[in-house]
């Protein structure tokens, strides 16, 4: 790494005892943030910046902890953001992790020993290949391990730690922001950006390493509601319309071309959430989600025309179809800030990196921030297998995006 002989980096240690905390999100909370322990980790990680020497730290109501980098040069210059969530999915248990490092990886298979039938095989995971030398961490197996996205906080702790150190070297203000919720999509519903007082930034979340992901899907929910007549079973000849079977008969006739799981690249699809109902009315949530405006559009009159085309199958029933756009493609804002994405890539270069720019087949906190007005990027932190207990990262890799961000942050200086 390229501060390696002038650095000890301190992620590592830092990663270990950040997955320790239980950190998982919950969908069905009322509360912001939605999980109090979240506020636990939360606190534990203020006092982390406060001891590395950062200032204007600050905890709010809502789990958002922020904090200050002053600017060490008086060139005039725009302020930085760096972003990471602190919480997990709550999809695999977060309680308890035990992470393990696997010093030196040769290309063997990776057993977990808390669940033998559990390996990392690189039959499995291609990117393991270029994987040796590289100190491998995972859990033991029984719960996930928490990379997405512990390894984004580790690796901005640690890289402010090298700043506020080497003051040799010359930056502009820099911002830093650690939230709950991303997992369940409300990460940064609550930010005040106009206090925060950033002029762009880059989220910390992606996988792998050398990444940089300016686009994602756009977004939509619809909710379709079917409505039947309901009578008793036994006298129903001629008078029942069960619209549980107008439902599944609308589900079924969903393009199977458009599923998500026929989709990759940039391909969209269209996917059913939720069906939940009785005879007499019966709801159906799906998610639509495509690369261009254009074609989210197209996916919308695919669900009207199906539902109009069941519902004529079955005299005096009705639906009806509410549209509810969640957020759209992050490009559209970053084509008005190009010099965000060239700093990137200038970063990426000066560290003789190739970067791989992709899109993301999901969404980033990022997305909602870059729609907000402040242009974010999302940058590779080392997630794999996310979201399961096959989750690994490398130190190497998050010791890299260490250096990436000291590289963007002393990227505007002159």
């Amino acid at each position: 790494m390229k501060y390696k002989n002038k650095y000890k980096y301190t992620v590592k240690d830092r990663f270990l005892k950040y997955v320790r905390f239980d950190t998982a999100s919950e969908e069905n909370s009322t509360t912001y943030p939605s999980t109090k322990k979240q506020l636990k980790f939360l606190k534990f990680l203020k006092q982390e910046l406060v001891a590395i020497g950062l200032e204007d730290i600050i905890l709010d109501e809502y789990g958002y902890l922020t904090a200050t980098l002053p600017a060490n040069t008086t060139q005039n210059l725009p302020t930085i953001a760096f972003f990471a969530h602190i919480d997990t999915s709550s999809s695999v248990s977060s309680k308890n992790v035990q992470p393990i490092v696997h010093p030196n990886y040769q290309g063997q298979t990776i057993h977990l020993p808390a669940n033998p039938k559990i390996t990392i095989s690189p039959k499995t995971n291609p990117e393991l290949a270029r994987m040796k030398g590289y100190d491998i961490i995972t859990s033991d197996g029984t719960t996930l391990l928490g990379a997405d996205d512990k390894c984004g906080v580790a690796e901005i702790v640690d890289a402010m730690n090298f700043l506020v150190t080497h003051p040799e070297i010359p930056h502009g203000k820099i911002k830093i922001c650690f939230n709950p919720d991303e997992e369940i999509g409300k990460g940064v519903d609550k930010l005040d950006l106009k206090t925060f007082g950033a002029d762009f930034g880059y989220t910390l979340d992606g996988p792998g390493s050398g990444i940089l992901e300016i686009e994602n899907f756009n977004a939509a929910t619809i909710i379709v509601e079917f409505f039947g007549c309901n009578t008793h079973p036994g006298y129903a000849k001629g008078k029942l319309i069960n619209s549980l079977k107008i439902a599944s008969e609308f589900v079924c006739s969903l393009p199977k071309k458009l599923a998500p799981e026929r989709s990759i690249n940039r391909q969209g699809y269209i996917h059913p959430l939720k069906i939940e109902g009785k005879e007499e009315q019966t709801q159906v949530v799906l998610i639509l989600r495509d690369f261009e405006i254009e074609g989210l559009q197209y996916y919308k009159e695919i669900v009207q025309n199906l539902a109009l085309k069941v519902c004529s199958k079955y005299p005096k029933s009705t639906f009806e179809i509410k549209y509810t756009d969640q957020y759209q493609n992050m490009k559209y804002i970053l084509q008005k800030h190009p010099h965000v994405v060239q700093r990137a890539l200038d970063a990426y270069k000066r560290l003789g990196i190739k970067p791989k720019i992709q899109p993301i087949r999901g969404g980033t906190d990022g997305v909602k921030l870059s729609s907000q007005g402040l242009p974010c990027p999302n940058l590779s932190s080392g997630q794999h297998n996310i979201h399961s207990r096959t989750e690994w990262t490398t130190v190497q890799e998050m010791e890299l995006a260490v250096d990436l961000i000291i590289e963007l942050s002393k990227a505007y200086v002159d």
